[in-house]
């Protein structure tokens, strides 16, 4: 049998000076995944047949279409009207200023259907109800014009063998080729993509603590671009590379792909929690079209504008004035998501870690550090620029690991003090601090959660002692060698001021800190501790050996070895991500089974060191006091923040008993999705399905209840969902029954 192809090739080669035969007939269907047809009724088509004549119409009640005396030989179908509706998910794009949308009737229709399969796959048998018609699997891209937009093609079963896209000879139509004289049904995939589930409320959830770290690491990842330098000669770019923040936005969740993998050296899969979408509603990557956006020309040379430019800051070994920062940006019509890479350059990341010469912050207030700062206006040009473009009043959801998460707090005060008035929020894991208490002050309303991943020692630098006097740093890094404290930083940098605006940490505080049960069982709790003694990580130490010594009158830390293979826990892919997949999972099982975030085991365990830990400061506060008066004098600064360091472990045995029975909520573990159940029932099964994300991790379980346990949660009403059905108390008591 003739292939259309070669039908077409010899129509449109022919030097036969005779009349085409006219008079032909020919028919077709555009059906959804289900074989409906409805999705498609009214909609308007194009159709040029092999002499170039065009028949317009619009397709009926069940999606078919009928093209009457047309000339012999295959005809092309094309669906071009642009969209005229009013949801603003569409109309926005299609007449924004830069980079609008050739988003067409077609499209929304196939973004309003499903997919049959629930992992999108195509079928792989012809449908009984299809008969002896011709089947083709189709994409939008194949019947529109303009496809720069859309997602790349998928493996299909009945595709160009049969069908192609072609251009109609001299008369230059484009559209997809269909056999005349027969009936033709066009399977249309639908237009979904995978998005990660993000809330957009205010208050902190473990479902943005989770999805963020995934994006915080993402930023260390090349964009991913082929070809990916300016001027760029070919009509189109794709982003094969895994992983790259081009291949998650600009492909695979575009095709419907459960991605997983966020950093080259990831081995273990953790897997975002995906919403299923309308393909508009996804977060974007902008086309590459040479024709349609005069930004893409190659004649602007170095200026020309294509995805990597638009979406990614790499100011790496760009010039004198280069920062080494690296950050991505996207969006949709809800947020803008923007992430910021941590220390991955060792000399030039080092250094600038290492610049804590204090400068004034200008947009703002107090003094910041000035490695971050000069970071953070690179930053800020890169997605200003953006926003100016792309900004329709969605949420900020910005995040940052490391040194990525000191820069991230920068660029998001920055952007809280502009005048467009931008709703943000900020999550970063173990991030150093980025500016003095003047700073941290006038920062107050900024929106922004911190995580500290157990003994992370990079949130303890720069250590309070720096000060604007380069001088100051050696005194500093004498103190650290002498005192070797956790968070290599200095031993005052925990619980002392000493001169001037000391560096202070911005944000609420949740600590991932590991519960020490027993030789063989441990469990971890994410919450926030008041007292520095936590909050700067000597208590990770403290709280596994429950002792204090002393060194100069004061605490002393761990030792610098233990310091440094401690560092694991400042990574994302082998501590942060971890930490918050487990918080989350553990956050889950409270929400279901109604029951506080912590166990009276766990409970009891922090309150034990707590209680030794405050007298251990006490006894060295008598200490300090019993020596003679002009030694004393001398210790003032010292005395007073063991005195208040006290009083902050006060502050944190109130939280740990806040806690203690209180039931978390799916608000607290889903933010804004809480209102939304049936996405939630839709989204939740899917991302259990993968094996990784229901295995039996200690640290994302809560610890063995107790027989006095589970007594008190019957008392406080939690027995029914403990019982179950059989409301047999025995049954929990009694391990053998």
């Amino acid at each position: 049998m003739i292939s259309i192809e070669e039908e077409l090739k010899s129509r449109l080669s022919s030097r036969v000076l005779a009349c085409p035969a006219g008079g032909k007939t020919t028919t077709f269907q555009l059906v959804d995944e289900f074989g409906s047809g409805e999705p498609y009724s009214g909609l308007a088509y194009t159709v040029t047949d092999s002499e170039g004549m065009e028949y317009n119409g619009y397709l009926d009640a069940t999606g078919n279409g009928t093209v009457k005396n047309h000339f012999a030989g295959p005809i092309a179908l094309l669906f071009d009207q642009l969209y005229e509706g009013q949801e603003m998910v569409y109309a926005r794009p299609l007449k924004r200023t830069h980079y609008p949308l050739k988003i067409t009737e077609l499209q929304v229709r196939a973004e309003k259907t499903r997919y049959l399969n629930s992992d999108a796959s195509r079928l792989r048998e012809k449908p009984e109800a299809v008969g002896t018609a011709n089947y083709f699997q189709v994409e939008v891209r194949q019947l529109v014009t303009h496809s720069s937009h859309l997602p790349p093609e998928v493996e299909r079963h009945f595709a160009v063998s049969t069908g192609c896209a072609v251009i109609m000879g001299e008369h230059g139509k484009r559209g997809f080729a269909i056999p005349s004289r027969t009936h033709s049904v066009l399977e249309v995939r639908p237009l979904r993509a995978l998005r990660p589930m993000l809330s957009t409320a205010p208050e902190f959830c473990a479902l943005n603590l989770y999805q963020l770290a995934l994006m915080a690491t993402l930023s260390y990842s090349p964009f991913g671009q082929t070809p990916n330098k300016a001027p760029i000669e070919s009509p189109n770019v794709s982003f094969p590379q895994q992983p790259s923040v081009g291949n998650w936005f600009g492909d695979a969740l575009g095709k419907f792909d459960e991605l997983w993998r966020v950093d080259g050296s990831q081995t273990k899969a953790y897997y975002p929690l995906y919403e299923d979408v309308p393909y508009s509603s996804r977060m974007e990557i902008v086309p590459f079209d040479p024709d349609l956006y005069d930004a893409n020309s190659p004649k602007h040379k170095d200026g020309q504008e294509h995805p990597a430019k638009v979406h990614f800051l790499d100011d790496r070994n760009v010039g004198p004035e280069s920062t080494d920062t690296q950050a991505f940006i996207t969006h949709n019509e809800d947020l803008i998501l923007i992430a910021i890479r941590g220390t991955a350059e060792l000399v030039a990341d080092g250094l600038r870690d290492a610049d804590a010469l204090q400068v004034p912050f200008e947009e703002g207030e107090g003094q910041v550090h000035r490695g971050f700062y000069q970071a953070a206006k690179k930053a800020a040009a890169f997605v200003v620029s953006y926003l100016d473009r792309f900004y329709a009043g969605q949420k900020l959801l910005i995040s940052g690991h490391s040194l990525g998460g000191a820069i991230a707090l920068l660029l998001a005060e920055m952007l809280r003090r502009r005048t467009e008035g931008y709703s943000i929020q900020l999550y970063t894991y173990g991030a150093p601090r980025a500016g003095d208490t003047s700073f941290v002050k006038g920062a107050e309303p900024l929106v922004h959660y911190r995580m500290v991943n157990h003994n992370d020692p990079v949130p303890s630098v720069p250590g309070t002692w720096m000060s604007t006097r380069p001088d100051a740093m050696a005194g500093g890094v004498i103190l650290t060698l002498a005192n070797a404290p956790i968070g290599l930083g200095v031993f005052v940098a925990g619980i002392t001021n000493w001169t001037g605006e000391a560096y202070e940490h911005h944000g609420t505080l949740r600590h991932a800190m590991p519960v020490h049960l027993g030789r063989d069982e441990m469990s971890s709790i994410l919450w926030q501790p008041g007292c520095d003694i936590i909050n700067q990580h000597a208590a990770c130490e403290l709280m596994r050996t429950m002792a204090l010594g002393q060194r100069n009158g004061l605490p002393s830390r761990g030792s610098l070895l233990r310091q440094i293979f401690d560092a694991g826990n400042h990574t994302m892919v082998g501590g942060y991500i971890p930490a918050c997949w487990a918080a989350l999972r553990r956050w889950q099982e409270a929400c279901e089974f109604e029951r506080p975030v912590i166990t009276e085991r766990e409970f009891e365990w922090v309150d034990t060191s707590l209680t030794q830990i405050r007298q251990q400061l006490h006894n060295t506060l008598r200490d300090l006091l019993a020596r003679p008066d002009a030694y004393v004098r001398t210790k003032e600064k010292q005395i007073t923040a063991i005195s208040k360091e006290i009083d902050r472990i006060r502050t944190t045995h109130t939280r740990l008993n806040a806690i203690r029975f209180k039931s978390v909520r799916e608000m607290d573990v889903y933010g804004a999705f809480a209102d939304q159940p049936q996405l939630l029932a839709e989204s939740l099964p899917r991302w259990r399905q993968h094996p990784e994300n229901l295995v039996q991790e200690q640290l994302a379980m809560a610890p063995a209840e107790r027989e006095e346990e589970i007594l008190m949660q019957i008392a406080y009403g939690r027995h029914k969902r403990l019982l179950g059905d059989s409301g047999d108390i025995h049954s929990l008591l009694d391990p053998d029954v």
